[in-house]
């Protein structure tokens, strides 16, 4: 196992991004889900075949709209089509499973269409922002890749006992793309106004970013 420093040109993403190709099935636990991180993996996590996902307990705050950090991203004003695109991919290639507890770690496997891993990485990641180190993270975060098959398997194989013992319930699925239609959806010009205005007078500007606006 190697350590990933996740910064400069050694970062999850950086990593994962070359192995999504047709084909490929992804399996993911995180304690999160930004809009924004998917966003940097758009044009790649369209051509895989399906992701399972393994997500913290139903009512977590899973971050769709990302953290602080990301502020300079929402100020793009692209978050309901990223909102809409996510939503879409997770129709179409998404299984989704929620854990029973918080998900104190992450994992990415990343494997080929004979279902063989080919790459792995376990520990402080997640699919955000910071955890793909698209922006910075705590320099304190422990992250491993596999350099070879056996260590990929190993990961591979513990993500699938997770995924395994959890039952199969496809409300989690419907669940999660309850929460992303809302801000994916069309919001009228004036109804917008009144939140922006809202949020001004009762000095809570800087929790606007987290009603998708």
């Amino acid at each position: 196992m190697r350590l990933v420093r996740n910064a400069g040109n050694d970062r999850v993403v950086d990593l994962v991004r070359p192995l999504l190709k047709s084909g490929v099935e992804l399996g993911i636990a995180s304690d999160s889900l930004s809009a924004f991180a998917f966003a940097e993996l758009l044009s790649e996590l369209r051509s895989i075949h399906s992701c399972q996902l393994l997500l913290p307990p139903e009512g977590t705050d899973l971050e769709l709209l990302g953290s602080p950090a990301d502020r300079p991203a929402r100020n793009r004003l692209q978050t309901r089509w990223l909102a809409g695109q996510l939503l879409r991919w997770l129709r179409e290639k998404g299984h989704v499973r929620r854990a029973a507890t918080t998900v104190p770690q992450g994992a990415i496997v990343v494997r080929d269409a004979k279902n063989q891993p080919v790459q792995a990485l376990l520990g402080s990641l997640s699919l955000s922002s910071d955890g793909l180190g698209v922006t910075p993270g705590n320099p304190l975060n422990l992250i491993q890749t596999s350099e070879n098959n056996e260590e990929a398997e190993l990961i591979d194989n513990w993500l699938k006992a997770q995924w395994s013992s959890l039952a199969n319930d496809e409300q989690a699925k419907a669940a999660l793309l309850d929460r992303l239609q809302p801000i994916a959806s069309h919001r009228d010009p004036s109804l917008v106004y009144a939140l922006i205005l809202q949020n001004i007078f009762s000095g809570q500007q800087g929790n606007l970013w987290a009603t998708g606006v």
